[in-house]
């Protein structure tokens, strides 16, 4: 349920707290006072878009922060796949900056619109006026019967395998597909794995191959430089080797006068041998070194047949033309052997289809069953708040060719007439504001029913009722509010007299600035503000009467 609710900086709130009771709250107030501003700012931390434009001072952010009790509605298992902190009383928030920047936490983490969306429309149900439009809608009549079936487990169950048969049913189209355009293709194909497979790429072998090439054309200078290098350290007449080792003789005939020497003597002997070692290694490279012709011609043939296949594929390495040859490989597999893959998998959804089919049979056996009772329990409804001509007709058919959806095989379609001897048709048509009202109540009652919804609020859903048929549609809520937390804005003083908690909304116009504030009322002030219902902003002792006898009723 909806605990606590904070608004900074919204349309005409500067700054709101409001702690919301369990069962049944009811919010008044003057028209324009705020009311609905109130479930605008709500909205907000149910995933709605914002405007920034609404600000009470477009120079600061926006903050609405929700404070939900969800301890006893199973939310663990969402917390969990959306990889949140699950805390039994939970905190949405919403930052909205002046320049429209929007951010959205659940529990101080950070979450996108879509899954604040998704956690609000489990947590909270608003109902507008204008919402009763959704009482038309398939999907919203179909969730009714499905409450009321309560075979959630079932549906659920149904859900998962039918996405893991339509995702089948796409493969198989994609493998079809390529199988086709792979046998179209398959003698193009294996020209072009045959000619790389013949070339044997391997993967550095161009890097290196380069490196050669470039070491044959260069191999007379090499060979120069290299012999020129030998005749310095050990082949000409004052070679550093000869010249090193006569003044390593000079220091061995003074190693007796000074112990230094000694040291000065063995670090110039171990760089005569390292010298000596240096200058055999660049003999046997300069032996080594030779102008080769023919495998230079060698070389240039390999490189050239490397260039020519990368270009022809418009790659640019040996490692990519491998992957291409590993690439053109699984087409070829696929061109010949790709209806055995195809046969596998069209064997695999004939089961999942079947399976389905035997799972939307009980989804429909159960709907079946519960439309009987939804009739009767929306026409009991609508007869307690004045509507007892009315007649509520469920019809039930199977989709076309019973072809499986994401929801079974059942079309639902619910048909209404508020008055006897009329012909049945879609409510829109023949309902009325306040019938339909009335009737999407008492829909709304059997789902509280039925499902854990914590919390429902109804934004004026009275308009159109009055009298003793909205003393009915308060006990209605009231009996609602059993089920469930409800959250009623309403005119009517027969329905603000039925709530456990009463709120009032007005406009605070000692400031410069208009802001509209809101007090939980007391025992007093609940008699007064019900009696400015019945009769205007100075009620008599009558009014004042009238008021105590509704609200000890």
């Amino acid at each position: 349920m909806l605990h606590q609710l904070n608004i900074h900086n919204y349309a005409l709130i500067d700054n709101l707290e409001i702690n919301f009771d369990a069962g049944l709250n009811i919010i008044t107030g003057e028209t324009g006072a705020g009311k609905s501003i109130i479930l605008g700012a709500l909205s907000l931390i149910l995933g709605q878009r914002a405007e920034s434009k609404y600000f009470f001072n477009q120079q600061k952010k926006c903050v609405i922060e929700g404070t939900f009790k969800i301890g006893d509605f199973h939310l663990k298992a969402f917390f969990e796949e959306n990889d949140l902190d699950y805390e039994a009383e939970t905190v949405l928030r919403r930052e909205i900056s002046a320049d429209g920047k929007s951010r959205a936490f659940v529990n101080d983490t950070p979450v996108n619109l879509a899954t604040l969306k998704l956690l609000g429309e489990q947590l909270i149900d608003i109902h507008s006026q204008q919402a009763t439009r959704e009482i038309n809608d398939p999907a919203f009549q179909l969730l009714v019967v499905d409450g009321v079936a309560k075979h959630q487990p079932l549906l659920a169950d149904y859900q998962t395998k039918y996405r893991a048969y339509k995702k089948n049913t796409t493969r198989l189209q994609q493998l079809i597909a390529d199988s086709d355009k792979a046998k179209a293709d398959l003698d193009y194909y294996q020209f072009q794995f045959d000619e790389l497979d013949k070339a044997a790429i391997v993967a550095d072998e161009q890097e290196e191959q380069e490196q050669e090439l470039y070491t044959l054309n260069n191999a007379e200078e090499i060979k120069r430089n290299l012999t020129g290098a030998l005749y310095l350290l050990q082949d000409g007449e004052t070679a550093v080797t000869l010249q090193v080792k006569e003044a390593n003789q000079q220091l061995s005939a003074l190693e007796k006068f000074n112990p230094e020497i000694a040291g000065l003597h063995e670090r110039l002997n171990s760089a005569l041998i390292e010298i000596k070692d240096v200058a055999s290694e660049i003999e046997q490279l300069e032996q080594r070194t030779q102008t080769n012709e023919a495998r230079v011609d060698e070389i240039n043939t390999r490189l050239s047949l490397i260039y020519n296949l990368q270009k022809k594929h418009r790659v640019n390495s040996n490692a990519e033309l491998l992957a291409l040859h590993e690439e053109l490989s699984g087409k070829i597999q696929q061109a010949l052997f790709g209806d055995e893959e195809i046969e596998a998998l069209q064997q695999q959804i004939k089961l999942q289809k079947e399976e389905l089919e035997s799972l939307a049979a009980q989804l429909s056996a159960n709907r079946v069953k519960a439309l009987p009772d939804i009739e009767t329990q929306v026409m009991d409804t609508l007869a307690e708040m004045g509507m007892g001509n009315a007649h509520l007709k469920i019809e039930h058919t199977p989709t076309t060719n019973n072809e499986l959806t994401k929801t079974g095989t059942d079309q639902i379609r619910f048909l209404f007439t508020a008055n006897k001897g009329h012909n049945l048709a879609e409510m829109s048509k023949v309902a009325s504001g306040g019938e339909l009202s009335r009737l999407m109540l008492s829909i709304k009652s059997i789902i509280a029913r039925y499902t854990a919804l914590p919390t429902i609020i109804f934004d004026e859903i009275d308009t159109g009722v009055s009298g003793e048929v909205a003393n009915k549609v308060g006990i209605i809520m009231e009996r609602l509010a059993g089920n469930l937390q409800v959250i009623t804005i309403t005119h009517l003083p027969q329905i603000a007299s039925k709530g456990e908690s009463h709120y009032f909304v007005y406009k605070n116009n000692e400031t410069a600035t208009t802001y509209t504030q809101i007090k939980q009322l007391n025992e007093q002030e609940r008699v007064l503000e019900i009696a400015k219902m019945l009769s205007g902003d100075k009620p008599g002792e009558s009014a004042l009467q009238n008021a105590r006898e509704l609200l000890n009723a």
